[in-house]
C-alpha cells in the first residue's frame, strides 16, 4: 500500500506542475509592426520601390555546383512587406524575416533598415 501512496504523491505533484500558467515573452517585434515573425531572417538590399506597402529585396548567395567543385553566386529576390513607419530608397540594406502570407508573393515583412 506504500508503494500506491507513493505513486499517488507523486501524480499530484506533476499534476501542480502542470497546472501553473505559462509565462509568455513578449514579441517586441510583433508590437512594432503588428505582425508575428517567425522563420528565416534575411539581409538585402533593396531593388524596388514601385508598389505600394512592397518592396523588393535582393541578396546574393553561394551555390556548389558538385560536377565542377566550385561555387556559384545566385540572386535571390522576394517581395517583402514595408510597414508605415518605416522609410526606404532603393539601394539601402534591410533586415527582413518571415511572416505569415500577407498575399500570393508576400511573405516576409522589413524589420530593421541598415542603410
Amino acid at each position: 500500500m506504500d508503494k500506491k501512496k507513493l505513486k499517488s504523491d507523486k501524480k499530484e505533484k506533476k499534476s501542480n506542475i502542470s497546472s501553473k500558467t505559462r509565462i509568455q515573452k513578449a514579441n517586441p517585434v510583433k508590437k512594432s509592426i503588428g505582425f508575428s515573425v517567425r522563420g528565416r531572417t534575411f539581409t538585402g538590399v533593396v531593388t524596388s520601390t514601385k508598389m505600394q506597402k512592397t518592396i523588393a529585396v535582393e541578396w546574393e548567395r553561394r551555390v556548389k555546383v558538385p560536377k565542377y567543385e566550385r561555387y556559384l553566386l545566385k540572386k535571390s529576390r522576394v517581395k517583402a512587406h514595408l510597414p508605415n513607419d518605416m522609410d526606404v530608397n532603393e539601394g539601402d540594406r534591410v533586415t527582413i524575416r518571415e511572416t505569415r502570407p500577407i498575399s500570393k508573393t508576400k511573405k516576409f515583412i522589413v524589420v530593421e533598415v541598415l542603410k
